[in-house]
């Protein structure tokens, strides 16, 4: 290198060289695999896509399907147990007192009836008829399973001072529509009692569950701060005996207030004597009112849980001071709400544990 009249020499090493170029080569050694690798991967992505695709097709053509049951039933039969075996094992077993229901179909006797003479008359056609009767075991097991939890919401209700036909009269009146699409169980549209029968059971048990998961059972605040029960007491303002609906639960200005149960916010504004007024319809008749509210944390039209915050305490309308005063209605009309904050919730929790006793057994 030449500069200022001075000419410098800078000298590499041959190891330098070397261990430079070999570096140089090793990175190309590198990248060449890796395009190599995401090459061949992206081949195997497409080719196994392509694969599937075709297997695809081939299933929604489906002759062989049928070629299939001709020259092997009884691989069919066999392919046939392996998805029954799945299905039974996605359910879990039924609990001791579960299987004790008795006003439920038992099959059993006609199947086995039906297995040996299909197995005298038609050999072939053997293995099916012994996957039918355990699919129809399978229906009237989950029947017995589906009356067992309805029976226990029902005796649930009853205890909590409600009436479980109501509720499922309700059910049925709920709006709903659609177009009209029958089960069917065989290629003559009809469908077997059995399927049927099961179809109502889960509805029952469905209906009734829910209409438990409404009750109020959560504290809308403290339960110790009660400052004036359900009933008939003495006026604050006049002195004069009056009815009392709800209870009252003192606290400073701004503390939470919580959803009782699950349901939908009807109602957010101010009503006379109550003030600031949060409702929440849980379905089935039922009602709960929040009053005196300082502020609002819901609004009409929300989906709430148990336990969400939807307002805070205050002092709002008739009122001597800051606190919340809580109401449960059935039909509109006031019942003491102490019945369900103190009894519900361990009804509920033996509710609850009706899967985790299914799994027990």
């Amino acid at each position: 290198m030449r500069s200022e009249g001075q000419v410098r020499f800078i000298t590499i090493s041959s190891r330098v060289q070397m261990t430079a170029a070999a570096i140089t080569l090793a990175a190309l050694v590198i990248w060449t695999l890796s395009v190599a690798i995401a090459g061949w991967t992206q081949y195997r992505a497409t080719a196994d896509r392509l694969s599937l695709l075709d297997r695809e097709a081939k299933v929604a053509t489906a002759e062989e399907r049928v070629d299939a049951y001709r020259d092997d039933i009884d691989a069919v039969a066999s392919d046939l147990v392996k998805r029954q075996d799945f299905i039974e094992d996605m359910v879990a077993s039924l609990p001791e007192d579960a299987k004790a229901v008795a006003n439920v179909s038992d099959s059993s006797g006609e199947a086995a009836k039906t297995v040996d003479k299909v197995s005298v008359s038609i050999p072939e056609a053997a293995a099916l008829a012994r996957i039918e009767a355990r699919q129809l075991a399978f229906v009237e097991g989950l029947t017995r399973y589906a009356d067992w939890r309805a029976q226990r919401a029902a005796n649930a209700l009853k205890q909590l001072g409600l009436d479980p036909r109501s509720m499922l009269i309700r059910a049925d009146r709920t709006a709903m529509g659609g177009p009209l699409e029958k089960l069917a169980t065989s290629r003559d549209g009809s469908i077997d009692p059995r399927f049927e029968r099961l179809g109502l059971s889960i509805a029952r048990m469905a209906a009734l569950e829910n209409g438990l998961a409404g009750v109020p059972q959560v504290e809308p605040a403290a339960l110790e701060y009660i400052s004036s029960g359900f009933g008939y007491r003495r006026d604050p303002f006049t002195g004069a005996a009056a009815m009392h609906k709800g209870l009252d639960f003192r606290g400073p200005t701004g503390a939470p207030i919580y959803a009782a149960a699950k349901g939908v916010v009807s109602f957010v504004g101010r009503k006379s004597g109550y003030g600031k007024v949060v409702e929440v319809s849980h379905g089935n008749g039922l009602m709960t009112r929040y009053a005196h509210m300082s502020a609002f944390r819901a609004k009409v039209g929300q989906k709430v849980v148990a336990g969400q915050t939807i307002g805070a305490i205050g002092s709002t309308g008739r009122s001597t001071g800051p606190h919340l005063h809580f109401e449960v209605r059935i039909n509109d009309r006031a019942v003491n709400p102490r019945t369900f904050l103190e009894t519900a919730p361990h009804v509920l929790e033996e509710i609850r544990r009706a899967p985790q006793l299914a799994h027990a057994q």
